[in-house]
């Protein structure tokens, strides 16, 4: 039975931030010495998505939402902490069961805290998920960089629900900190009952690299027939099927069925590099000029990226070849962030957020000064991660 290592979870962010990581080295570049995500034991040989619930298709004008509709979505916002959003769902809407439930959500709301500290909050990342271990875990010259960085399907729906467990809450960075009136950046304050963990998910590299074919992971993220984020997913006989086999589908269904395990509808952050497209369409026009669906590919991952945004997903730079911001030449970075700008960023928006490659911080534990700092200011960027697996938050 293969041993699995069980990595040391990372760490999180704010101003000139911290702490995420990086995967199984791309085109050629070493591997990252430093690694994440709690694991378990090994996974069965192949993995099953969790079971889908179809949403039915909305015909002709919507139908103004009923009483009891309206009290339900302003308990469902209650849940995940959003209180002001769910008196505001009830603004008119009077009956016993209407003023009940506003009591409720007012009770729920005096009894939060403020979480007591914003540079202590963990960030746990993964990479892609492994549906298919057998595949993964083949003997090849790729199994050794799975058995460190990744995670298999069902290790990772045993993480999650331990995670909920134990007071753990999903956070936005925005939730976290962000600019003041005099554009500094500035922490904000985190409303949660008393028990409650904030901490910060995220995931690598989520562009479904060509060297993963064949080894048992998802192919791309996709909208299936109800407008719903899910995988693409071809098993061992060949058989491509739709459903949840990565993190951002299985995320989306856990807080649907848990929405306190969300604050406030926030998800995770999911880091994308460009040399092989993203989000599994190879859409980078530099390496794929060939490519006849170039821009039908653009346009779907578009759309996926727009609705994983409005599901609660924030997207963050992973540099667009997978390079070490510490080491690299000024030269080299600065071609990798206009390739990453002209070919990444119009698909996924604007974003305010760097993953380091190799959770290589370009400053260590000193401040952020200096030319490469200036320049990923200058382009935008406000939270920067790294990895330390020696502590479990770190700012």
């Amino acid at each position: 039975m293969l041993q699995r290592t069980h990595l040391a979870a990372a760490v999180v962010a704010a101003s000139a931030l911290a702490l995420a990581g990086c995967t199984p080295a791309p085109q050629g570049e070493p591997a990252p010495s430093k690694q994440a995500a709690t694991v378990s034991s090994p996974a069965p040989a192949t993995e099953t998505p969790s079971t889908q619930t179809p949403v039915p298709e909305a015909s002709g004008k919507p139908a103004q939402p009923s009483e009891a509709e309206l009290i339900g979505k302003a308990k469902a916002l209650a849940a995940g902490y959003d209180y002001d959003a769910a008196a505001k769902t009830l603004a008119g809407v009077a009956g016993p069961e209407a003023e009940s439930a506003r009591a409720g959500i007012a009770k729920a709301k005096a009894g939060t805290v403020v979480w007591e500290d914003n540079s202590k909050i963990s960030h746990l990342f993964f990479h892609s998920l492994v549906v298919d271990p057998k595949r993964a875990f083949d003997g090849d010259d790729r199994q050794q960089g799975y058995l460190d960085y990744m995670v298999t399907m069902s290790e990772f729906n045993k993480i999650i629900p331990e995670l909920h467990k134990r007071g753990f809450v999903l956070v936005n960075p925005a939730d976290i900190a962000g600019l003041d009136k005099n554009s500094k950046m500035a922490y904000r304050k985190i409303h949660l009952p008393k028990g409650k963990t904030p901490i910060v998910l995220s995931e690598d590299d989520v562009s479904y690299y060509e060297y993963m074919d064949g080894d048992g992971f998802p192919s791309k993220l996709l909208l299936d027939d109800h407008g719903q984020v899910k995988n693409e997913y071809t098993d061992a006989h060949g058989k491509t099927t739709i459903g949840a086999y990565d993190m951002v589908p299985l995320i989306d269904e856990y807080v649907q069925k848990h929405p306190d395990f969300s604050y406030r509808g926030s998800k995770g952050i999911v880091a994308l590099t460009g040399y092989n497209g993203v989000l599994g369409y190879r859409t980078s026009k530099s390496e794929y000029p060939k490519n006849k669906t170039l821009a039908k590919d653009t346009e779907t991952a578009t759309q996926v990226a727009d609705t994983m945004k409005a599901n609660g997903w924030v997207f963050a730079s992973h540099s667009w070849g997978h390079i070490d911001m510490g080491k690299s030449p000024m030269p080299r970075i600065t071609r990798d962030m206009r390739k990453w700008d002209a070919e990444v960023r119009p698909i996924i928006g604007d974003t305010d957020q760097l993953i380091y490659p190799f959770g290589a911080d370009i400053a260590h534990v000193e401040k952020y000064k200096g030319t490469r700092y200036d320049m990923l200011k200058k382009d935008g960027f406000d939270f920067f991660y790294g990895v330390d697996g020696t502590a479990t938050s770190w700012v």
